[in-house]
């Protein structure tokens, strides 16, 4: 290596020492935000009425997608402990209406996590809930990734970024058409109700 590309790695290096934990988690809470769209979309794809005829099995997709958007959200909180801006605890960012920043956001990203998690981790424990009550269960998952796709709209720091918001728009926009079509009432049952 040059002295001058030495010079500027450790020039770098001291701009984003202060920041990195805020930098890490920033970029964990993006990446857990796209990988649960596409989790959301997944598992819509897999249960849902617009791949009816051919199904493919979508099941190891979907649960991979959920496991990495789970450790993403674990990077995410964690990395927060420790900048050297916020200083928060482990409770600020564990316990909802705990954190002084920007409590309903904050909160509202700390109820989606720990929804997901519980749901998410439900599937290996869906033979002893019950599998027609697990799928009842797990539908609020949907809720879970709404809350958390608010927090990052109220509360992220690229919130306003043109970029953040198209690649949102890319990922999220799918996920809420298909969330919509999920819940629409079948054309069956619509013509029954209007019927009576």
């Amino acid at each position: 290596m040059t002295t001058m590309t030495i010079t500027h790695v450790s020039a770098l290096a001291t701009t984003v020492g202060p920041h990195l934990y805020w930098i890490t988690s920033r970029a964990a809470g993006i990446v857990a935000l796209v990988l649960s769209s596409v989790s959301v979309c997944v598992g819509l794809l897999m249960g849902g009425r617009i791949l009816k005829a051919r199904r493919p099995d979508l099941r190891v997709a979907h649960e991979a997608l959920s496991l990495a958007t789970l450790a993403a959200l674990v990077v995410h909180g964690l990395t927060l402990i420790g900048d050297q801006f916020l200083h928060p605890s482990l409770g600020d960012v564990a316990v909802p209406f705990l954190s002084g920043y920007k409590t309903f956001w904050t909160s509202l990203g700390i109820v989606a996590f720990w929804a997901m998690l519980v749901l998410g981790l439900s599937y290996y424990a869906r033979g002893r809930i019950g599998v027609q009550r697990w799928r009842k269960l797990h539908r609020f998952t949907a809720l879970a990734w709404l809350f958390g796709l608010a927090h990052s709209l109220g509360e992220g720091t690229d919130a306003g970024q043109t970029w953040f918001l198209v690649m949102i728009a890319i990922v999220a926009v799918p996920a809420l058409a298909l969330l919509f079509v999920r819940f629409l009432p079948s054309s069956r049952a619509a013509q029954t109700g209007a019927a009576r």
